[in-house]
């Protein structure tokens, strides 16, 4: 499996000829490089833990331009969540799936874990769209990945490690809005056993949060996962 990020918590995995992207926040991302168009080649699905616009990102014009081309682009989402973007017109496109869920999507799976967040619009008052969740993504032959979104730590992150086993975690480190370093290092330590590669993610994105990976990665010193602090753009091998 191949793993890109592109800044703050926006993911493509390609794997066995699919291609996902994970919340998508691309245009108007300042950390993200390059262009929509090379991130968005080729993908097959799209997969948002919430609804906050820095993780539904570009999923709309994304959506319509494969539909544009001729392709089917299904988007993994709350119900709320699918029904908002059913009313920006990209409602055949919807899988709908909530919390404790598993979603068969041919070659692979996806199931929506808990999340320690809010969710909504950016509309004011905000709407209402549905609880925020975490991603967990397998597939025959492939490490089991688990997008954690926007959360905090919560001791039934051990429970969910027994049930699904996750190989490799995206964890926000970026404080005020979710854990920050300290606290996300002992998710790791305390609650992730098993986990062979941790990714911090949802840092550095905006002067608010927190700027460097560094503390979180020396938090880990000496603990036996491998800590992957990537520059946008960058991908590995999992």
């Amino acid at each position: 499996m191949k793993i890109t990020w592109f800044g703050h918590s926006a993911f493509r995995l390609d794997f066995a000829g699919k291609s996902l992207l994970i919340d998508p926040f691309l245009t108007g991302n300042p950390s993200f490089p390059g262009t929509v168009a090379e991130a968005t080649r080729g993908v097959t699905h799209i997969l948002l833990t919430h609804g906050h616009s820095d993780h539904v990102g570009d999923t709309v014009s994304i959506v319509e331009d494969a539909v544009d081309a001729g392709t089917e682009l299904p988007v993994v989402a709350n119900p709320e969540l699918c029904h908002y973007l059913a009313g920006k017109g990209i409602g055949g496109a919807g899988v709908m799936m909530n919390t404790g869920g598993t979603v068969d999507l041919g070659g692979f799976s996806v199931t929506m874990v808990r999340a320690d967040h809010s969710s909504g619009g950016d509309s004011k008052p905000s709407e209402y769209l549905g609880n925020p969740t975490g991603l967990i993504v397998k597939a025959p032959g492939q490490p089991t990945v688990w997008h954690m979104g926007d959360t905090d730590i919560f001791s039934d992150m051990a429970l969910l490690c027994e049930i699904h086993a996750p190989k490799v975690v995206f964890i926000p480190i970026g404080d005020r809005f979710t854990m920050g370093p300290a606290v996300a290092a002992l998710a790791v330590k305390r609650f992730l056993p098993g986990v062979e590669t941790v990714v911090p993610i949802h840092y550095a994105t905006f002067p608010i949060l927190e700027q460097d990976a560094a503390p979180f990665a020396s938090a880990l010193a000496g603990h036996p996962v491998a800590v992957k602090v990537l520059k946008p753009g960058e991908s590995f091998e999992a």
